[in-house]
């Protein structure tokens, strides 16, 4: 159980797969708090954890050690990557079958509604479907039960520009509406500004930032200028062309110097941080 207020919670969760000739670990020394009602992103890239991370929270791994504490599985729902639905079951079955597991929770308007316009029909099998289809009805299974926390692992890849933006406004307007904790992995960064509101960044199988994105954005400084002296700052990423200096630095108070200054975007915040090995201090 986690405490009023937070949604998921974990303390130095660890995830090792195999012995000694298995993968290693996936994620180690991991600690952060998400609140309840956050639509959050989990970055990073291929291989930090995000997907461990996610079946972790849906209960289907167990942690090597530490802790993951979030809702009862019954109040919440998984959307992985390989979207598994049974192939021989039509998509009126499906959503039959997610009503029925999930009775005084069930949301059939609501399932209806994220299927409609993916240019199926309702007796059509799950197997006929493409992978954007199967997107559709995935979700539907998903938002349909109602849950206090969805996970969701890249959940809009297989989808066409449009669609991607119908269904994403559809998640957001319903999770604001009903105060749904979201967690959502993706690599489409345009996909995640102006949609999430907390965002915990995973490199190597450890968390280097977590943390509402407002906040983090704030304490961070993009900067170009001539090459000085960046102490005490904390210096993410710098790169020089000639005497020009640009970097990103975490400040400890105004930052002073011969630059020009702004506030980073969420892809420049992100990007300078995947860029960099080690990632600067959480």
């Amino acid at each position: 159980m986690t405490q009023d207020g937070i949604a998921l919670e974990a303390a130095l969760l660890g995830k090792r797969y195999g012995g000694r000739g298995g993968r290693g670990w996936a994620l180690r020394e991991c600690d952060f708090a998400l609140p309840t009602g956050r639509i959050c992103a989990l970055v990073g890239p291929n291989g930090a954890g995000k997907s461990t991370l996610l079946a972790l929270a849906a209960g289907l791994l167990r942690p090597t050690e530490g802790t993951l504490a979030g809702p009862a599985r019954r109040h919440l729902a998984y959307v992985a990557q390989d979207k598994p639905l049974h192939p021989r079951l039509s998509v009126a079955d499906t959503l039959r079958m997610g009503r029925e597991l999930n009775p005084g929770r069930w949301d059939s308007a609501l399932a209806e509604r994220v299927v409609e316009g993916g240019g199926f029909s309702s007796d059509t099998l799950v197997r006929d479907l493409s992978g954007g289809q199967r997107t559709r009805v995935a979700l539907a299974l998903a938002l349909g039960k109602r849950p206090e926390l969805l996970l969701l692992d890249e959940p809009m890849a297989d989808l066409d520009p449009l669609a991607r933006h119908q269904l994403m406004g559809l998640l957001m307007a319903d999770a604001a509406e009903h105060g749904t904790t979201v967690v959502m992995s993706s690599h489409i960064l345009t996909e995640l500004e102006g949609a999430c509101d907390h965002l915990i960044l995973l490199h190597g199988g450890r968390v280097r930032l977590d943390g509402p994105v407002d906040a983090l954005l704030a304490a961070h400084t993009l900067l170009t200028g001539p090459i000085a002296d960046l102490t005490p700052h904390t210096v993410v990423e710098s790169r020089t062309t000639g005497r020009q200096l640009t970097a990103l630095v975490r400040h400890e108070g105004p930052v002073e110097g011969p630059w020009e200054t702004r506030e980073p975007s969420l892809e420049d915040l992100l990007l300078a941080h995947l860029r960099t090995t080690e990632g600067a201090p959480a």
